[in-house]
């Protein structure tokens, strides 16, 4: 899902007083590492428990569903955290070519990519977990009220914060383009 871009996007907002765009993409890329950091740990847990799953007994015998939902959420989970960790790789390759604003650039659209992959990853790993416990038919349930919950707060509610901004913006473009100058 793509954000809409709010007057612009970030490179067309003014930096913050004082700052130089090679200031400005530090700053950003130090901010997109730390959430990257949350990210992460989400991902290593459940990575983690994926792969200890496969060897439990409980584990043994699973269903055809069970196997296809355990597969597609590791390889989730995989594919979510190498785009995760994808920023670093791709700074470090490219570190000292001045090039940063293209580094935060890129490492966004990798961390939003593996944002979505772990979203899918977690409501896989529910699935699974919660056929094992309430059967398909429970589990299909539980886990919609679950992906509705993530999409909501992951999605939603920032999107439409941004169109409300968005909204803003225009509304304060249209008033002080049309007001008279003091005199």
């Amino acid at each position: 899902m793509e954000f809409p871009r709010v007057s612009g996007g970030d490179e067309h907002r003014p930096a913050r007083p004082g700052e130089s765009p090679v200031q400005r993409a530090d700053r950003n890329f130090a901010e997109l590492i730390a959430e990257l950091r949350v990210l992460q740990t989400g991902v290593q847990f459940l990575f983690g428990f994926l792969l200890i799953l496969a060897v439990q007994s409980r584990f043994a015998n699973p269903s055809t569903f069970a196997r296809v939902t355990y597969v597609v959420a590791l390889a989730l989970c995989c594919a979510a955290a190498a785009l995760l960790m994808a920023p670093v790789a791709y700074h470090r390759a490219l570190f000292a070519k001045g090039v940063k604003p293209e580094i935060v650039r890129v490492s966004n659209r990798f961390a939003r990519a593996g944002m979505l992959a772990l979203f899918l990853a977690i409501v896989s790993a529910v699935l699974l977990v919660l056929d094992a416990v309430f059967g398909l038919l429970g589990a299909s349930i539980v886990t919609a009220g679950v992906a509705v919950f993530f999409a909501l707060l992951w999605y939603v509610v920032p999107l439409r914060r941004l169109q409300t901004l968005a909204r803003e913006r225009e509304a304060h473009s249209t008033r002080g383009s049309d007001s008279n100058p003091p005199a």
